[in-house]
C-alpha cells in the first residue's frame, strides 16, 4: 500500500469511528493501530505503546492541565462567578445593552481564573441569564451573548488550549500566555462593541434604558476583590520569575479554594465534585494525547507529512495564504471535532509546515504567532453552526429559547471574529508586543 493510500486508510478509519459514535480518543487509537500495526507489526507496535504511554504521562508538563482545571472546578463551585457578574452590572448596568456587555466582562474574569470556555460558558449563564431576562433581553441577545463569552474562557490565560499548544510545539507556555492577553482583551471589546451595534441596529432585543441599574456598592467591590488578587498573585509570580506556569497553577488552585473556603461555599461535597471533575476532564484530555501520539506517529512512519510540508514549502504561495487556508481547515473541522481533539490531531501536521515558511519574523516568535492564530479560529469554532458546542450548553440551560435564535444571536460575534483574526493576521505585532518582555 502506498504511503498516500495508507494515509487515507488512517484518516478514513477515525471519521468512520467518529459518525459512528466512537469516543474521540478511542478513534484515534483504533485508527493509529491500524496505521501503525500495517507498517511495522505486532512488535514494534507494542514496545512503542509501553514507552509512549510512560513517556508521555510521566512527563511533569502535563501536570499543569489537571492543576488548571482543578482552579476553575474550584471557582465555579466557590461563588466567585455571582460576585463577577454583580460587578459587572454595576458598572456596565447604565448603558444600553448594559448587562449583555456586563456578562461578556464577567466571562472575561472569570474565564481569566478558570481556563475553561465550556465551565464559564455554563457557570455565567447561570447567573446573567436570570438577569437578562428579567430585564426584558430577548432570548437572541441573551443566550447568544453568553455563547460568544464563553469562548472567552480559552483566549485569555490560562488558556487551557495554549498549554496543550505549548506541549504538542514545545513552546514557552508564560510567552503564550503573554501572547493571549491583549487579543482576549480586544476579543472582549470587541464582543462588547458587537452588542452596542446589535441593540441598536436591531431594536426590541435589549431595553432602551435599564430599569433600576445595579448600584456600585462597596460588597460588589469587595466581591471581586479576591478574584483580581489571584489573577495578580498567580500571573504576577510566574512572570516575576518566582515560580514556574505548573507551580503558578498550584499557587492558583489552592488560593481559589481558600477564597472559596472563607466564603463560605465550599462545602465537603462541592469540593469532592472539583476533584471529581477534574479527574474526569484530565483522563479525558489524557486519553486524547494518548490516541493523538499513536495516529501521529503511525502518520510519521508514512512520512506524508514531512513530504506535505516539503510540498508546501516548494509551492512558492505567500505563507499567509497557506495560513489562512490552515485556519479555514480548522472552522470546517470544527464542525465535527472539539478543540482538544483538533490541536492534538492536526498540529503535530501543521507545525513543521508553518516552520518551514517565512513570515520574516523568527521562528520562535512564528511559532507563538501561529498557536494565538490557531487559538482565535478554535473561539469561532465554538459557537459556529452547526455544531458550536458552546452554543449547546448555554441553549440547554435556557429551555425556552429555540435554537434557532441563539445561533441568530451568535451571529454578529463570529463577525467581531473574523475581523479580529484578520487583524492578527496582518498585524502580527500585536499580539507578540507582550512577547517581547518576557525573557
Amino acid at each position: 500500500m502506498s504511503p498516500l493510500a495508507l494515509t487515507g486508510l488512517i484518516f478514513g478509519s477515525m471519521l468512520l469511528l467518529m459518525a459512528v459514535r466512537v469516543p474521540i480518543a478511542a478513534s484515534m487509537f483504533t485508527a493509529g493501530t491500524i496505521g501503525y500495526l500495517a507498517q511495522t507489526g505486532w512488535l514494534p507496535y507494542s514496545n512503542f505503546l509501553n514507552t509512549q504511554a510512560f513517556a508521555r504521562f510521566a512527563s511533569y508538563d502535563l501536570s499543569v492541565i489537571p492543576l488548571f482545571i482543578l482552579m476553575g472546578h474550584f471557582a465555579t463551585k466557590g461563588g466567585i462567578s455571582k460576585a463577577l457578574f454583580e460587578f459587572a452590572a454595576a458598572v456596565m448596568g447604565r448603558f444600553k445593552g448594559g448587562l449583555a456587555m456586563a456578562s461578556l466582562l464577567a466571562c472575561a474574569a472569570f474565564g481569566a481564573i478558570s481556563g475553561s470556555s465550556v465551565a464559564t460558558a455554563a457557570t455565567i449563564t447561570s447567573v446573567a441569564l436570570p438577569e437578562m431576562r428579567r430585564h426584558g433581553y430577548s432570548g437572541r441577545i441573551a443566550t447568544g451573548t453568553l455563547a460568544a463569552g464563553g469562548t472567552l474562557g480559552i483566549q485569555l490565560p490560562p488558556s487551557i488550549v495554549l498549554v496543550i499548544y505549548a506541549i504538542l510545539t514545545e513552546q514557552n507556555i508564560s510567552k503564550l500566555f503573554a501572547a493571549a492577553v491583549i487579543p482576549g482583551i480586544i476579543a472582549m471589546v470587541g464582543y462588547m462593541i458587537a452588542v452596542a451595534i446589535y441593540v441598536r441596529l436591531v431594536p426590541g432585543h435589549a431595553p432602551a434604558v435599564e430599569d433600576a441599574p445595579p448600584p456600585m456598592t462597596w460588597r460588589a467591590v469587595m466581591g471581586v476583590l479576591p478574584i483580581a488578587v489571584i489573577f495578580a498573585l498567580v500571573f504576577g509570580g510566574i512572570y516575576g520569575g518566582f515560580f514556574t506556569p505548573t507551580e503558578g497553577a498550584a499557587v492558583g488552585a489552592a488560593t481559589t479554594f481558600l477564597t472559596a473556603l472563607v466564603k463560605g461555599e465550599m462545602t465537603l461535597g462541592k469540593f469532592k465534585e472539583c476533584f471529581y471533575g477534574t479527574a474526569i476532564s484530565a483522563a479525558m484530555i489524557f486519553l486524547i494525547f494518548l490516541g493523538a501520539d499513536l495516529m501521529n506517529s503511525a502518520l510519521a512512519l508514512t512520512q506524508v507529512p514531512n513530504q506535505l510540508a516539503a510540498v508546501v514549502g516548494g509551492w512558492g504561495v505567500s505563507p499567509l495564504l497557506v495560513v489562512v487556508a490552515i485556519l479555514l481547515f480548522y472552522v470546517l473541522l470544527g464542525a465535527v471535532m472539539d478543540e482538544l481533539s483538533m490541536l492534538l490531531l492536526t498540529i503535530p501536521i501543521f507545525f513543521p509546515i508553518i516552520m518551514g515558511l517565512d513570515f520574516g519574523m523568527p521562528k520562535d516568535s512564528a511559532a507563538i504567532w501561529f498557536g494565538i492564530m490557531v487559538l482565535m479560529t478554535v473561539g469561532f469554532g465554538l459557537i459556529a453552526p452547526p455544531v458550536g458546542l458552546n452554543v449547546y450548553i448555554v441553549n440547554g440551560l435556557a429551555k425556552d429559547v429555540p435554537m434557532g435564535e441563539t445561533y441568530r444571536g451568535v451571529m454578529p460575534f463570529l463577525v467581531s471574529d473574523v475581523l479580529r483574526t484578520l487583524l492578527f493576521l496582518f498585524f502580527p505585532i500585536i499580539p507578540l508586543w507582550l512577547v517581547g518582555f518576557i525573557r
